[in-house]
């Protein structure tokens, strides 16, 4: 048979999985794996698509029983409110418990200070990292994809973090046919990305297919912002806009949600799953690159950060 005749044979097996039933079993997988292999796991949960997704997933992992992991959120203060509301009904109405912890409070107490620029998410790590040594945290979910930044690419599913929560690409450990080694020394822990091979086309697909309500902000709307370095900001208490930034009203919605003061919006009329979809099939800019202004930092902006402890 030739090759051709047999991929032919093999699109025309009714028993043969999508590409999205694949990545689903893939990531079902994973959180099977992380449920024999260690004790106390938890999935970090902002209210974002990535972090929606791997709740959904977790829970089709370990239905018709609650999945055995709690949630955590590192709230920078920044966050939209509307997520916010968001992310509460949606842990209530699964009954999981979410550990919310405040970088405000870090700064009242002096411990962190605001930065010039006013954005904080790379304020997030310190209080991340005191959170998982506080509950002794040994496998911490993210929802960090390979097609987002060059960084998230160089990473495996499993990786491990030493005591002190960085990360060293040197140490990362092959993860030949799907074998995941989570062995760790005490003090350190693993970060798992069961969405690693995900693309965002990907999770749009899949969001649509299985009917995932998301947040609004996801969604083409009317909003009030301001340009900055070429993105479209939210206004906020958080230090925009400045004196020469004026505000408008445009028609927008954002790819990825996170601190108000470094997430971009982007002009658009897709109101639905399936218009978003059409919309990034003509894109050509990963959603970060178009939108996440602690991106362009610097050229190693997420490496610097994922080796002191970020995601």
């Amino acid at each position: 048979m030739t090759t051709a005749a047999a991929v032919s044979e093999w699109t025309d097996d009714p028993y043969a999985l999508t590409h999205l039933d694949a990545l689903e079993s893939e990531a079902v997988y994973i959180f099977r794996e992380v449920a024999g292999e260690f004790e106390r796991p938890v999935l970090l949960f902002s209210g974002g698509k990535d972090s929606v997704l791997m709740l959904r997933l977790a829970l089709k992992a370990f239905a018709p029983a609650p999945p055995p992991l709690t949630l955590m959120h590192v709230d920078t203060g920044h966050n939209f409110a509307e997520v916010l509301h968001y992310r509460d009904r949606v842990v209530a109405e699964c009954g999981l418990k979410l550990h919310v912890v405040s970088v405000q409070q870090y700064i009242d107490r002096g411990v962190l200070h605001e930065r010039p620029d006013g954005t904080r998410n790379p304020l997030q790590t310190l209080p991340l990292n005191d959170a998982i040594r506080q509950h002794r945290f040994d496998a911490v979910f993210g929802g960090g994809r390979r097609d987002e930044e060059k960084a998230r690419a160089k990473e495996r599913v499993f990786s491990l973090r030493d005591e002190f929560s960085q990360w060293d690409p040197r140490r990362q450990r092959p993860e030949l046919w799907q074998l995941y080694n989570g062995r760790h020394a005490p003090g350190e822990h693993v970060r798992v990305f069961p969405l690693s091979n995900w693309t965002e086309l990907d999770v749009w697909q899949y969001i649509h297919r299985e009917h995932i309500e998301l947040p609004d902000l996801y969604y083409a709307h009317r909003r009030e912002v301001f340009r900055r370095d070429g993105m479209w900001l939210a206004p906020g208490d958080w230090g925009g806009p400045r004196a020469d930034e004026p505000v408008e009203t445009r028609m927008v919605r954002y790819r990825t949600i996170g601190d108000m003061s470094c997430t971009g919006a982007v002009e658009s009329d897709a109101t639905d799953p399936a218009a978003v979809i059409a919309e990034l099939t003509a894109s050509r800019l990963t959603e970060r690159g178009a939108t996440r202004f602690d991106d362009r930092l610097s050229e190693s902006a997420m490496e610097d950060r994922k080796r002191e402890g970020y995601f």
